[in-house]
């Protein structure tokens, strides 16, 4: 039978995601050698101040 090591490979780095409203980042693996993603949204709308309209 093949020997399985306890240790893990060291994991490749991946570049950071863009898109138009995402970015996704490559988290480092945890003890168990998972290797997760952070996701950043950016806001898709602005938020204008509010102006009470005028007197008729």
């Amino acid at each position: 039978m093949s020997e399985q090591k306890s240790e893990h490979k060291p994991t490749t780095s991946v570049p950071d995601g863009q898109s138009r409203f995402l970015t996704t980042r490559q988290m480092p693996p945890n003890e168990k050698g998972f290797v997760g993603f952070e996701t950043i949204w950016e806001p898709f709308q602005k938020e204008a101040e509010y102006q009470t309209p005028k007197q008729p």
